[in-house]
């Protein structure tokens, strides 16, 4: 194969005919990550809202994809930029790179295979809820009505994928089509294995130099073993900055009564009646004790919790043992027969990992040495009371280490990877050394083994900036005469303050609340003073909401978490963006306050290493709204006073870009008058 142009070249091709400007930014960034796949280093990338860094990484895993004829793995948290990468940037970008790399790459995406449409499931009459007669009682119903359209759906699609469905359907609609890997009947098993939606994806991403994946999928091919994904080299990560809390949500695992019955539901008129029964009793038993029980962490095991962790241990696994296929038994003859008895399986081998991952916790008599969080959670679902054992890692980073930066070069990237300035704070949560000893607590990699090749862990940082000009495009007002935020909800001054700043915005604002009850207030009461319209996240679906917000510049938007990284609004219609608080994790987070403590049981600072660094990524994050453009300015008004008066102010807004900072209010509302006028000059 004759030598490919090299990678300068090839991003100045792909700027160019995709209509861009050049940009030293990605420039920079795309010379970082062809570095990086060269030597085997992984890298973390800081790069700025603006910078393009889709572009810079995608040129160089192209290059090297096309020379090598090996696949590149890149995983994104959100469905919007995987959506992104596939309809938009990869298209354009390989139709434009194709006359300079001898070919068209070829790309594809790749989920879990619960995302697809199940054939041999919406062919047969195997509801997913065993007692829920979908078609005759609930034919009338919201969730007849979508089992119905998917059934109608199942003929147009040539995916099979959940996120080409518009209108969406609820969870529980698509459970009645769609199987889990554990309950797949496998491709050689299934009568409609050759036309399988997911088989099909997973088919087109193994000849694709290109994968496109999500950070769940990611995880679950890291924990579970399986190879999920083609082989591969080379994984990008794109919003790095989600990558624990998505590894940590696919290895937590749930105990319930629910889950137990419904297993021993499953397993009706399959094995013999007297197994059944037993995981019924276990079922029940689980009941009485959680009942029992007050809600929060377990430390030690509750008392009289063993014999009944036992009992559903050997109940779920005499179930699973009827339940295995006999010899001679074939999915061929009897497909209905041989998808039930996996879907039973499944249940039952959840049911089971569950409760030995309970009991094998607490054979270890030091708290501090757990390698799993477990708490009891309390809930309401559907009005109804719910009660589930959870149960988490208190650490990824041993996982990550071993079979994600052990098996492949890894380039890690995001708007927002530096904490209190410096990127170590993250690495080691994701397994990897710190470059400073000095700057990050150790402990929390707790349960993170070095590998024997210390060879896999040497990693290089690099921040490429951003296109914006932050000083001169944005304000930071911390508004330190305000009281600092108690437990009683929004005090009258900040509602205040907050009607002040919106009035001098003319509307225009974000408002980022902590709560949604805060949201709701906040909102109930300014309707009443303000002119202006705001808008509440609940009164629509998210995405229609952000859209009305977008095309009224008068129109505020009142929510909370999802609204913090969810938003991209550039222009004149979002001048203001409002924090009531600093973004703390809850103080009854199991899992968060676990991690505090482990770090706080070594002797590093808990605070810092876990809550600070939270709140400092959503931060970062929630601020990161404002300038969406290089021609965009503003302020960011944070109410909470404590970000100038605390000793951990200045760590908070060391995560921050450089703004303008300021805490006089008047020097803001002068600021938000004269951008306001200046922008209605300009209609």
């Amino acid at each position: 194969m004759p030598e490919l142009p090299p990678v300068p070249k090839l991003l100045a091709t792909a700027v160019e005919a995709l209509g861009g400007k050049e940009r030293t930014g990605q420039q920079t960034m795309a010379a970082a990550v062809a570095h990086s796949i060269d030597t085997g280093e992984h890298l973390a990338v800081q790069a700025g809202t603006g910078t393009g860094k889709s572009l810079a990484y995608l040129v160089p895993s192209l290059r090297h994809s096309v020379r090598t004829g090996r696949t590149v793995v890149v995983s994104t948290a959100t469905i919007a930029l995987q959506r992104q990468l596939v309809d938009r940037d990869l298209p354009r970008l390989a139709e434009a790179l194709a006359p300079s790399l001898g070919r068209v790459p070829q790309f594809a995406i790749l989920k879990g295979r619960n995302n697809y449409l199940c054939l041999n499931k919406i062919n047969s009459a195997i509801p997913d809820e065993p007692e829920a007669e979908l078609f005759d009682a609930f034919a009338i119903s919201k969730l007849g009505r979508e089992v119905q359209r998917l059934h109608e759906w199942v003929s147009d699609t040539e995916t099979g994928d959940r996120d080409e469905l518009a209108p969406g359907v609820s969870d529980r609609a698509w459970r009645q089509v769609s199987v889990s890997s554990r309950e797949c009947l496998g491709k050689s098993r299934c009568p409609f294995g050759q036309d399988c939606f997911a088989e099909k994806a997973r088919a087109e991403s193994g000849a694709a130099d290109v994968v496109v994946t999500n950070h769940a999928l990611l995880a679950i091919d890291a924990i579970s073993g399986i190879q999920v994904l083609p082989e591969h080299d080379v994984v990008v990560i794109d919003e790095a900055h989600e990558l624990v809390d998505r590894v940590t949500g696919v290895a937590t695992a749930e105990l319930s009564t629910g889950g137990i019955s419904a297993a021993a539901k499953r397993c009706a008129k399959l094995i013999d009646e007297q197994e059944v029964d037993r995981l019924e009793s276990a079922a029940e038993a689980w009941h009485g004790l959680l009942d029992d029980l007050n809600p929060g962490r377990w430390d030690r095991m509750p008392d009289g919790a063993a014999p009944v962790l036992a009992l559903i241990r050997d109940a779920a696994w005499n179930a699973r043992t009827a339940l295995a296929p006999q010899g001679g038994s074939s999915a061929g003859s009897d497909p209905e027969g041989a998808a039930a008895r996996n879907q039973a399986l499944a249940a039952v081998e959840e049911v089971h990992d569950a409760a030995v991952r309970v009991l094998t916790t607490f054979e270890e008599p030091d708290p501090a040495a757990h390698r799993d969080v477990i708490w009891l959670a309390s809930e309401e679902l559907r009005g109804v009371p719910r009660r589930a054992l959870h149960m988490a890692p208190l650490s990824v980073g041993g996982l990550l280490r071993s079979r994600l930066f052990g098996t492949a070069t890894v380039v890690l990237t995001s708007a927002t990877l530096q904490i209190g300035g410096s990127f170590d704070n993250l690495a080691v949560t994701w397994g990897l050394p710190p470059q400073s000893a000095s700057k990050v607590d150790p402990a929390l990699a707790n349960g993170a083994e070095a590998p024997s090749d210390e060879k896999s862990l040497r990693w290089n940082s690099v921040d490429v900036g951003s296109p914006f000009d932050h000083a001169k495009s944005g304000i930071l007002y911390v508004a330190k005469h305000l009281p600092a935020p108690g437990r009683d909800g929004l005090p009258q001054a900040y509602l205040d303050e907050i009607e002040r700043l919106i009035r001098a915005a003319g509307g225009r604002t974000l408002g980022l609340f902590s709560s949604m009850r805060a949201a709701k207030a906040a909102t109930e009461i300014l309707r009443e003073r303000l002119d202006t319209p705001i808008l509440c996240q609940g009164d629509d679906a998210t995405g229609a909401l952000v859209r009305k917000f977008a095309d009224d510049p008068e129109t505020s938007l009142f929510g909370t978490l999802s609204l913090w990284q969810g938003v991209d609004v550039p222009g004149p219609s979002l001048s203001l963006v409002i924090l009531d608080r600093i973004p703390f994790p809850r103080p009854d987070d199991p899992l968060l306050v676990a991690r505090q403590r482990s770090v706080e049981s070594r002797g590093g600072n808990g605070f810092l290493s876990v809550a600070a660094n939270h709140a400092a990524l959503l931060l970062a994050q929630g601020t990161g709204r404002l300038l969406r453009s290089t021609d965009d300015r503003g302020v960011i008004a944070i109410l909470d006073s404590r970000l100038a008066t605390a000793r951990y102010g200045g760590y908070l807004r060391a995560s921050l870009p450089p703004y303008w900072e300021t805490s006089d209010p008047q020097v803001v509302t002068k600021a938000l008058e004269r951008l306001t006028n200046s922008v209605a000059q300009m209609k």
